[in-house]
């Protein structure tokens, strides 16, 4: 069994997650065509992340918001020096925001952008602001896999973005998301002795042995940087 376990290991395909140090705690990097769950309090950096594993890889990629406007992302990726106008120019990246309110076509629209550019890696930020606009937590978790199918048809590499709200022991905010994705990696802000200091924990990853101890990181101007040699003591 565990020689069976450790040969996964070795023979599944990873891409890097573009964030320093955490490749490292992640076994080697995110598996190519999973569906990797970005979840978090509130400014603990998720939108950071999220566009670093787009901007910082060399591949075609898509950053879908069903929040903040083009302008914002933009700004937000200039703030550590990553250029999105150079990468649309040439054809490598797009932004795509929807309103929540309509939903009828959006996955069809999406798929239709994947192709027409090649993209490999895409970013859906955030699908707890999608859940809202959906009446059941049943429904959100159809939309999920449908997401899941569709990137792995087109053989994408797909980042979730979500929110733990405080106080809940969900990792999302409907508690779904977690169970429908292939991994998870979790940002918070603990206060330890009156001080908020952030850590990151892979939660899960299927068919990967990843570090399963709180890391600190910190959001420099060169984006997140994770110290995958220190653990994370409360």
């Amino acid at each position: 069994m565990v020689a069976f376990f450790e040969e996964r290991c070795v023979i599944m395909n990873k891409i890097s997650s573009g964030v320093t140090g955490l490749d490292e705690i992640l076994g080697g990097g995110i598996p190519e065509r999973s569906i990797m769950l970005l979840t978090g309090t509130c400014g603990a950096g998720k939108t950071i992340m999220g566009l670093q594993f787009l901007l910082a890889s060399n591949e075609p990629g898509i950053y879908v918001s069903f929040e903040e406007e083009e302008d914002g992302i933009r700004e937000t990726a200039k703030i550590f020096g990553w250029d999105i106008a150079k990468r649309e120019a040439a054809g490598k990246f797009r932004i795509l925001k929807y309103d929540p309110f309509r939903l009828e076509d959006i996955l069809e629209v999406i798929e239709n952008n994947i192709r027409e550019i090649g993209a490999k890696r895409v970013v859906f930020d955030s699908v707890a602001a999608l859940g809202i606009y959906l009446k059941e937590a049943s429904e959100l978790r159809r939309m999920i896999l449908q997401i899941d199918r569709i990137m792995k048809k087109n053989k994408c590499t797909t980042v979730i973005v979500s929110e733990i709200i405080p106080g809940s022991s969900s990792l999302s905010r409907f508690g779904v998301e977690e169970f429908v994705s292939d991994g998870v990696i979790v940002l918070d802000n603990i206060n330890v002795k009156g001080e908020y200091k952030r850590a990151v924990t892979v939660w899960k990853l299927r068919g990967v042995n990843h570090s399963r101890r709180m890391h600190p990181y910190n959001i420099t101007s060169r984006g997140i940087i994770i110290d995958p040699k220190n653990v994370f003591v409360k």
